[in-house]
């Protein structure tokens, strides 16, 4: 059809531009730190095996997680003693500046919202 087009949401990376314009990309999270976008990354992204990277932060605005299935555990910097488990159906707001790491639990399907500029990772 022209004008839309068919995606495979599980093999592209929607990056949203700051005008509001789509494009798309293969996923970045198993590579390591996504590029740099001026916008938002968003994607559906199945993780068997926790990030390569010892937690990140994004910089320029919060991140949307949502567990379409399996489970996850995430903890963070201002949390160290806590930490939060999402099941199918969970969602979290992780906010701007907020270091955080993400440890799979049973194989995941995850969908998620991230800034695309001023993210950093720490290596493991």
């Amino acid at each position: 059809m022209k004008n839309i087009k068919s995606v495979d949401v599980t093999q592209s990376t929607f990056k949203i531009s700051r005008d509001f314009t789509i494009t798309e990309s293969e996923p970045d999270m198993h590579r390591g730190a996504p590029k740099q976008f001026d916008g938002l990354n968003v994607g559906i992204i199945t993780l068997e095996h926790n990030p390569p990277h010892n937690g990140e932060v994004h910089l320029d605005g919060d991140e949307i997680l949502y567990v379409i299935s399996g489970e996850l555990c995430l903890t963070s910097d201002s949390n160290l003693n806590e930490s939060l488990n999402l099941y199918p159906g969970d969602s979290c707001i992780i906010s701007k500046g907020e270091w955080h790491k993400v440890s799979v639990i049973k194989t995941t399907q995850l969908l998620y919202i991230t800034p695309g500029l001023n993210n950093q990772h720490r290596p493991l």
